[in-house]
Formats: C-alpha cells, structure tokens, sequence
C-alpha cells in the first residue's frame, strides 16, 4: 500500500502480489474500493419529501465486492490496486481489504477524501436513487499505473478484474498492459460507455439492463445484443434485476433462469457477487464454460441478497449448492 500526501510518493513492491513460494497473482482487481452508505426506507417511499429509514455504512465498490466474493468462492492469491483518502474511511476500506485476505497496493492520498457512494433503497430493499461521489478515481489511478511496481503486477497476474468506475484512459492503459483475461464490471448507466474503447479486450463483461440499453441506445434484447457485437464485446452477462441472466458467448446465447427469491435484503453488491463468483470459476477452473461459470455467479448473488451489505457471510456449503441446483439453463437460438 502507497500513502501520499497529495503528490506522487509510494512504498509498494511488487513482491506484494507474489506469495512466499513466488506464484504470480491469480486475481488482480484493479477499480473501485470505496464506503456505501446504505438508507433504507421504512414503509412506502414518498418522493420529494423526508422518509423515515436507516442509514448503514459498509465498504464496497465494485471491483473489491467482487474480489471478496472470489475469495469466498475460494480464490487464494488476490490483490487490490486502487485509490482512497487518508481519512477515517480510508481506514475502513483498509481493514476491509485486510480481512477479506486480499494483497493491498493501493495508493492513500492524505489529502483527500476517500470515495463514497450512497444509495436509498425503499422497503423491498430495491433501490430508489444512488451518489457516486468518486472525483478521486478520476484522478488519481492513472499516474499510479504508471509505476513500474504496478505495471510488473498487471503484467504478471493470472486474471484481472476492473470497473467502469475508473477513466478511459486509465482503462485503456490496463488493457495494453497484460494479455491476460480481463473481466470488467459496468458499474452503472452513466459509466459504462467507458468500456467501449477497450471492448475487443473484454473477457466478459458484466452489465445490468439499464447499462446495456445505456451502452448500445437499444431498449430490446435482439437489437441491443447485435448492438453489443458490433461495438466489439464478445462475451457479456447481462442481469435484469431478480429475473433471469442472459448469457452470450460470440453469437451464442443462453438464458440463465434462478430459482424464486425467498428473502431480499439488501440488493447492493450482487451483481458485484455474481460477477465475483463467475470470474473465481473461470480463474480456478480454465476448462469452465461462461454459462457454467455464471450458475456459481448467480448463486452468488442470491446469497448474497439476503444479507445486508454488500458481501455474503459465506459463500459454499449445502445453502449454495441448493440454490444452484435449482438454476435453469436453456439455449436461445
């Protein structure tokens, strides 16, 4: 981990990302690693006026929801690049990062303050509106890649996940950086665009539908997948809420049916879990099929839904397995 007073100063080697017997990073995250501050509603949301509610605050974003679902999913050598403030939340970011047993390079800015995104969510745990307040991504990731530290640990990881939350050119110095996969989260309607530029390196990519419709100004499936192809996207998991995940995989698609929802409570960080839970398949399993990998994500992400926060008490055992044994497949020709 780097801390800097404002300017450009770091204490990370590479020798981070490697464990004791020298094995490269099996997953690097490179993106969002931020505070959430969850309110949720009690009773009916009224717009336009005070609603009664609660306020919880956990550490999210994307990219680090979906390395602390890989490490559930049982993913051993993970390490983190981002950027935080050296504030109290910065701090919090920090011992979530350690727990969860992921390898810290991120950079702390002293002088600035860490990343946070609030989110209401009316009584049935959907969300009503979100503030990304993330000026510190934009500015700060892109002169970090540039140290040859950094540039040694992309190069050398097995498999890298980022977001949409980090600026094109940011984006784009990843991607020319490593042939590894690299797996990419959507983030929202207004962030995604971003990804266009580096589609054809694009393993997957994770999107909801209000992001696919935002990237390819489609509203239907046929046309917005057509759409999706043309801009150089390959593989793609597209969600639509609780209802099913499209899968497609060069021209072909399937349509991933879960199992009826008993309980929601929270529904932050699970599309984070199943872009997690499916990337931890495909880095542990290279014989994996996508669609395979995404019954594990969409089992996931249905754990993860009936706790609060954005991160899964537990990931494995007869719980899971149930949910994915439930989980409907068919080929959409």
């Amino acid at each position: 981990m780097r801390r800097s007073s404002g300017a450009d100063r770091s204490t990370v080697s590479s020798e981070t990302v490697l464990n004791s017997a020298g094995h490269e990073t099996t997953l690097l995250g490179i993106g969002g690693a931020h505070i959430d501050r969850i309110g949720r509603v009690s009773g009916d949301h009224r717009p336009a006026a005070s609603n009664p509610g609660r306020l919880i605050t956990t550490v999210g974003g994307g990219t680090l929801n979906a390395l602390r679902t890989a490490r559930l999913r049982g993913v051993e050598r993970v390490a983190l690049i981002s950027a935080r403030g050296g504030d109290a939340d910065g701090l919090q970011v920090e011992e979530a990062v350690a727990d969860a047993g992921i390898a810290d390079m991120s950079a702390v800015f002293l002088d600035r303050q860490t990343a946070t995104y609030t989110a209401i969510l009316d009584q049935n745990g959907d969300l009503v509106t979100g503030l990304a307040d993330m000026d510190l991504y934009e500015t700060a990731l892109l002169r970090q890649l540039r140290r040859r530290e950094l540039r040694d640990a992309i190069g050398s990881a097995a498999t890298i996940m980022t977001d949409a939350n980090l600026p094109v050119a940011a984006l784009e110095t990843i991607a020319g950086m490593s042939a590894a996969p690299l797996h990419a989260i959507g983030v929202s309607p207004a962030k995604v665009s971003r990804l266009a530029p580096i589609s054809e390196r694009i393993a997957t990519l994770f999107i909801n539908m209000r992001e696919l419709a935002a990237l390819t100004k489609a509203d239907a499936i046929p046309p917005a997948l057509t759409a999706l192809g043309k801009l150089g996207f390959g593989r793609a998991v597209i969600t639509d809420a609780g209802r099913s995940v499209t899968v497609v995989d060069h021209g072909k698609r399937w349509t991933i049916s879960p199992p009826e929802v008993k309980q929601v409570t929270d529904v932050t960080g699970a599309g984070d879990a199943l872009a997690g839970a499916t990337v931890a398949r495909l880095a542990l399993d290279p014989d994996a099929t996508l669609v395979e990998a995404v019954c594990e994500g969409v089992a996931a992400a249905q754990m993860t839904l009936r706790f609060e926060g954005p991160i899964a008490r537990t990931l494995t055992g007869p719980e899971f397995d149930s949910i994915r044994g439930h989980i409907g497949v068919s080929e959409t020709v």
